[in-house]
């Protein structure tokens, strides 16, 4: 017999319940199951025992709804966070960080990360004030500061901080020229976008502050990269060459002062030398003249031998044997180096010596000018016999 004709509910699975191959129960006879035994736990027919137990049933339900909504209330701010609270929408206070809680349905909190540093992003092709077209590429690192401001000062404060810093970037690209933002300029570039975006962003108030700014990048367009790399090599071989030529006189400057110094410290000393010398020269003749003027021709001989000794004293001096033992030898006499040797010493004595003599004769005839007969063989006398000495 089929399950479902007359007479078959045996045999209709979803009713088997103690055989083998039970199926899924009958929704209507589990709610009609327990809707009996509520009634039955509220009071219905059961008397004094079924109200006892409802009062039970509704008081656990009761508490385990108060527990549930309590456990519910409980969350944690982060260390580097500040909570907002909220109560029925509106702002209510600032949390610090640790365990808290709050009344379900009643609070609401949002936390804030406020000392991580966050980081946003620019970038594009801009128009220079010498109407140039560069590719510019920034980064602004900023962190909150104000949780409130920055959850409800603006609607999206991320789409606001990248709005104004785009503005503030092609404000002083703008006006900017195109070798300011491209080579040395770009320190004084990013010094202007960075006060450029705080002007901007006072206004707004959303509770942000400005930590550092980032000039990443920027090139001029693919078509002229070339050209304009080899204007940047050109400024910085100028760069170069104006450090090494610094660096040239700086070291040739002391050189300089130091030679300076050198010669003249040897023209002073050459001076006092020659001013010494000629003391000398002076003393020694102030000596001799009166010597002279007592024995002429004794003092005339004793000054040609001492410079005769100074001469043969400089001098390489030669033996040779001319006797009959010396033999059929030919000596050979090096006469060039002898002369090279003693000529300089030779010229400065004999020039000493005949400025010596002429200057006694002169000094000689001053003093006897009074007698011109007598002191006439006298001077020529003396005169050939310098002569004849200096030769």
């Amino acid at each position: 017999m089929a399950w479902n004709e007359p007479g078959g509910d045996k045999n209709d699975p979803w009713k088997n319940r103690g055989g083998r191959d039970q199926g899924p129960p009958d929704l209507d006879d589990v709610f009609k199951n327990l809707f009996g035994k509520l009634g039955k736990m509220g009071g219905g027919s059961g008397g004094g025992s079924g109200k006892k137990l409802g009062g039970i049933g509704a008081a656990i339900i009761a508490g385990l709804a108060i527990v549930v909504y309590v456990v519910s209330g409980f969350y944690t701010i982060r260390e580097a966070e500040l909570g907002v609270v909220l109560r029925f929408g509106e702002y209510n206070s600032q949390v610090e960080p640790g365990l808290r809680w709050k009344p379900t349905f009643v609070d609401s909190v949002i936390p804030v990360d406020v000392q991580s540093i966050r980081y946003q992003t620019s970038s594009g092709s801009m128009l220079t004030e010498d109407e140039n077209l560069v590719n510019v590429q920034m980064e602004v690192q900023y962190r909150v500061v104000d949780p409130f401001r920055w959850t409800f000062a603006v609607t999206s404060p991320e789409s606001t901080l990248s709005q104004a810093f785009d503005s503030a970037i092609r404000y002083v690209v703008g006006h900017s020229t195109m070798d300011d933002v491209l080579t040395d300029g770009r320190e004084v570039t990013r010094q202007r976008v960075w006060e450029e975006l705080e002007g901007i962003l006072s206004p707004y108030n959303i509770g942000v502050s400005i930590v550092d700014m980032n000039f990443k990048d920027a090139r001029p367009p693919e078509q002229v990269k070339d050209a304009f790399d080899d204007a940047i090599a050109a400024q910085e071989d100028e760069q170069r060459f104006i450090r090494e030529a610094e660096a040239y006189a700086r070291e040739i400057e002391p050189r300089a002062r130091g030679q300076v110094n050198r010669m003249n410290e040897e023209a002073q000393a050459y001076k006092e030398r020659v001013t010494l010398e000629a003391q000398g020269e002076v003393a020694r003749f102030e000596e001799l003249l009166p010597q002279y003027e007592k024995a002429p021709q004794v003092t005339r001989q004793r000054i040609y031998i001492e410079t005769m000794e100074q001469v043969f004293s400089s001098t390489s001096k030669i033996m040779i044997d001319s006797g009959e033992g010396g033999g059929n030898n030919i000596m050979y006499l090096p006469l060039d180096k002898i002369t090279q040797n003693q000529g300089a010493a030779d010229k400065t004595s004999l020039e000493r010596m005949r400025n010596t003599l002429e200057g006694l004769q002169n000094n000689v005839a001053n003093s006897t000018g009074n007698n011109s007969g007598n002191s006439s063989p006298s001077s020529s006398g003396l005169r050939s016999g310098s002569n004849r000495d200096g030769r």
